[in-house]
């Protein structure tokens, strides 16, 4: 089971599915944050003083872990809030189903064209959750950016 964990392929496929779900939930995000703060808003789980700031803030940090992610830098810190934000969308969501909110999750767009109801969306999480925690757990380091390199090859 470790040797499948821990193989190089596998921890491409996803840091490349992962980084690639985050960059692209933050696109529409960044173009459009008056409508995510609506879409945060329908949960009805943030205090409102905070949904703009949350709406302006979040998206580029979804870019940041994506694209962290693909290129390997600042990895251990990308797979850690890549796994922490999984983990709060799935609470999220789980929060909405049980208390029969009948929203889109806002996770890919917002408003009335938004992507999937909160049991599908739950699902795509939990699947995305598993490969968030396989990369939390697998030891590969092949394909990452390292800075001892870098340093190495200036002379330093």
């Amino acid at each position: 089971m470790r040797q499948l964990i821990d193989n190089d392929y596998l921890t491409m496929l996803s840091r490349l599915l992962i980084g690639g779900m985050f960059i692209s939930a933050s696109f529409y995000k960044i173009i459009e944050p008056a409508d995510f703060a609506k879409s945060i808003w329908q949960y009805h789980m943030i205090p409102g003083s905070l949904i703009n700031l949350m709406a302006l803030i979040l998206p580029w940090l979804e870019l940041l872990i994506g694209l962290a992610l693909i290129f390997g830098f600042a990895y251990r810190g990308a797979i850690l809030w890549a796994n922490m934000l999984l983990g709060v969308f799935i609470i999220a969501l789980i929060s909405t189903i049980a208390r029969g909110l009948d929203i889109d999750c806002g996770c890919f767009k917002a408003g009335e064209s938004a992507t999937a109801p909160a049991w599908d969306a739950l699902w795509f999480d939990l699947v995305a959750m598993f490969f968030a925690v396989q990369l939390w757990i697998g030891k590969s380091s092949r394909w990452r950016f390292r800075l001892d390199l870098i340093n190495r090859g200036c002379g330093g």
